[in-house]
């Protein structure tokens, strides 16, 4: 591909000077449009098709690749992801216009699996609750409960999912897995037990969530979900907002019918009108919350960073990227790892 045809704009914040020089050292002209926002979500279709203008490539955040961008970007050839969720992208469209999706596989498991330990040890060891009684001059210590030896349940077994179950083994936790497709062989190399969603909401003491968002998921943890919790239970969500009814959340908090949570993700990150209620959630004792930052480490950005630029890459190149990163390929199908 000539040079001329190897534009690539950037809109994520904390692009590091290693990815830009591994396009630049291949010929790219890159063009950094850093949202002046929390993220790129902000940008308006508009203002993307505008900045997509005679691009070939593009290292997405949080921005929404719909059917409307993409088809004002023809001459757009691959959306490089920096993350593994892409619910933001319409992967029908960018299939049916020829385009192709990466993710950033792996990029970000070891950093969202720290925070999603350090949050269950935060909420259970009531640390938020203890640090603003001390700063009132209030001493006063209260009871939390333990990480080791307790029943922790995953939904999802993914790679960050993984991760945490090799990182509770260091608990002697007891860790079960709810999962619609089980990989039995995973069982013993991981230390884990694969169940049904009902029996791990009844036995888990820390319920802790890394299932994608769609359809089949959203309010996965409804009303009747967080009442068939132990009383004592903590519900953890690193994963995606969507997959809580943080309304049926709320309630079941403030009643003492679970004990606490752990908030990375939330619906209102998409939608404002649900901020209030965000708020509410924060603002709660036994609630630890953070702004979808679990996978902002300077360590998971740069292999992140590094994942996108490389995928770019490979399909400027007319090559394909690393399969696992590979979410659709609508070039030629005789391309290999086209899917």
């Amino acid at each position: 591909m000539d040079a001329k045809d190897r534009n690539i704009l950037v809109t994520i914040r904390f692009f590091d000077d290693e990815a830009r020089a591994v396009l630049e050292n291949a010929g790219c002209n890159v063009v950094v449009r850093e949202p002046q926002g929390q993220n790129d979500g902000t940008f308006s279709p508009a203002q993307l098709i505008d900045m997509l203008a005679g691009m070939q490539g593009w290292i997405v955040g949080h921005a929404w690749a719909s059917r409307e961008v993409l088809e004002g970007a023809p001459s757009l050839k691959v959306i490089a992801r920096r993350g593994v969720g892409y619910e933001r992208v319409d992967v029908t469209a960018a299939k049916e216009l020829g385009k192709v999706v990466t993710i950033a596989a792996g990029g970000n498991a070891p950093s969202v699996a720290d925070q999603t330990i350090g949050i269950m040890l935060a909420v259970g060891r009531r640390l938020r609750e203890m640090q603003a009684r001390m700063e009132q001059g209030d001493w006063t210590i209260l009871l939390g409960t333990e990480l080791y030896r307790r029943t922790v349940g995953l939904v999802g077994f993914g790679r960050i999912a993984r991760q945490v179950a090799r990182r509770l083994a260091g608990f002697e936790a007891e860790v079960l897995v709810y999962s619609p497709r089980p990989d039995y062989e995973a069982e013993a190399e991981y230390g884990v037990r694969y169940v049904d969603l009902p029996t791990l909401l009844r036995e888990a003491d820390y319920v802790s969530l890394h299932a994608p968002l769609n359809e089949a998921t959203r309010h996965l943890i409804d009303a009747p979900a967080l009442a068939a919790m132990k009383p004592t239970a903590i519900i953890i969500n690193t994963a995606r907002g969507g997959l809580v009814d943080e309304a049926a959340l709320l309630d079941a908090l403030r009643e003492k019918r679970i004990l606490g949570a752990g908030l990375d993700v939330f619906e209102g990150e998409s939608d404002p009108a649900l901020r209030p209620l965000v708020a509410e959630l924060a603002r709660l004792p036994n609630v630890v919350a953070t702004p979808h930052s679990a996978a902002s480490t300077g360590e998971a950005l740069t292999r992140s960073n590094l994942l996108a630029a490389r995928s770019a890459m490979a399909v400027l190149d007319g090559g394909v990227p690393a399969p696992d990163c590979v979410v659709v390929d609508g070039r030629m199908p005789t391309l290999a790892g086209a899917r």
